[in-house]
């Protein structure tokens, strides 16, 4: 196993965990504190906000003063959001919070880059981006279980105790990154002219990959940003809508054992076109009914559709650039990606209270096709058998 990918593997895990961890109460957290039901998901809009505007900066920064750097950098913002969100969460300061949420965000934002860090590291590039994809499964388990096992023991107001908790996963994943051996750009790469970004964000592999990057975020956060909400609507606890989350996100992150070695016996784009089909199942099995079965079975259909199409499409935007041009090539992706996951995160609760649960599903799925038809589309486009290659 290579050091570099298994060290930048818990590091994702541990960032990844005050994402989870907002999902699973930040919905709750703006019901109670929100001045109105439209701001209800703000502070999870303000996270995806923050990790938007950092897209772009955190990959030239990265360029400039290279990843250990970098990525120390976007950790320490996160956890200065992490100690903001406790001391908000006990004034009971709704702004105060959202304001930390956009710091946690600014840390996931440089956080994101992890994959592709892995992919600079390993001779298997599709294997490295799965295996810090699988490292969400820390998440998975550590996010919701920090959540209800610390307002378990330790209750305080607002969840403000979760925050503190959060610190320290941070902190820890601090320690480890400066571990970890980064392959950066040699003087003699950073020498070579780079295309200019229109070139090559215009090549088709490029618009389709990020495409399906932007839709299969998008529909994921959407759905599962409402997901809390529908369920407290139903009378669910917390307890009950922290282990959906949990099987959500093993559904997102556990498949990533595996679904490298599909991407490279398969091809990226037929597994996105499967990934589209366990979304759209997804949409049908939340259509049937509102049981806790249903939210559970749905949410974690949804996890594997994204693992299966976020991955894939990782793939195909890392072998249209060259070394020289990351910086920029990966700023785009990025921007693109998540400017689509603000808007998801900002109006879902919006939309989960205006239009209601169900028609909200129903939405999904013609934005889901679009996917699948780009899929199909680039299927008969491209090599019948397009691999990953080292970039």
């Amino acid at each position: 196993m290579n050091k570099n990918v298994f060290l930048l593997s818990c590091c994702q895990g541990l960032m990844t965990t005050g994402n989870i961890l907002l999902v699973t109460i930040s919905a709750l957290v703006g019901q109670m504190l929100s001045p109105s039901a439209t701001l209800t998901t703000l502070p999870i809009a303000m996270q995806m906000l923050g990790l938007l505007l950092t897209t772009v900066p955190a990959s030239l920064v990265m360029a400039k003063t290279g990843r250990k750097l970098g990525f120390s950098i976007g950790n320490v913002i996160g956890t200065l959001g992490a100690v903001i969100g406790f001391i908000s969460l006990s004034q009971s300061h709704f702004y105060l919070f959202c304001v930390a949420t956009f710091l946690i965000g600014v840390g996931i934002g440089f956080a994101t880059l992890y994959r592709f860090a892995a992919i600079e590291a390993s001779d298997k590039p599709a294997r490295a981006i799965s295996m810090i994809m699988a490292s969400g499964v820390i998440a998975a388990i550590l996010g919701p279980n920090l959540a209800v096992w610390v307002n378990h023991h330790f209750p305080a107001l607002n969840y403000a105790n979760s925050f503190l908790a959060l610190t320290c996963v941070y902190l820890i994943a601090l320690c480890l990154l400066q571990m970890v051996a980064f392959n950066e750009v040699t003087e003699k790469q950073s020498c070579l002219a780079p295309r200019p970004i229109k070139e090559i964000i215009s090549q088709p592999q490029f618009v389709i990959a990020a495409l399906i990057g932007m839709i299969s975020y998008s529909v994921m956060n959407l759905l599962m940003t409402a997901t809390p909400l529908a369920m407290h609507r139903h009378g669910f606890d917390l307890a009950e809508s922290a282990l959906v989350i949990e099987w959500h996100v093993l559904g997102m992150f556990l498949p990533s054992f595996f679904t490298g070695k599909l991407v490279e016996r398969y091809s990226a784009v037929n597994m996105t076109v499967a990934g589209c089909l366990f979304m759209l199942a997804c949409a049908v099995i939340n259509l049937l009914g509102v049981t806790h079965w249903h939210f559970m079975t749905a949410l974690f259909l949804l996890g594997v559709g994204w693992n299966f199409m976020f991955i894939s499409a990782t793939a195909l935007v890392s072998q249209t650039y060259e070394p020289h041009e990351r910086a920029k090539t990966q700023a785009a992706n990025e921007f693109f990606v998540f400017s689509m996951v603000v808007v998801s995160s900002l109006f879902a609760g919006w939309l989960e209270s205006e239009i209601g649960w169900q028609p909200l599903n129903i939405w999904s799925v013609p934005i889901v096709c679009v996917a699948l038809g780009a899929s199909l589309w680039f299927k008969s486009y491209s090599p019948p058998a397009l691999s990953v290659s080292k970039i």
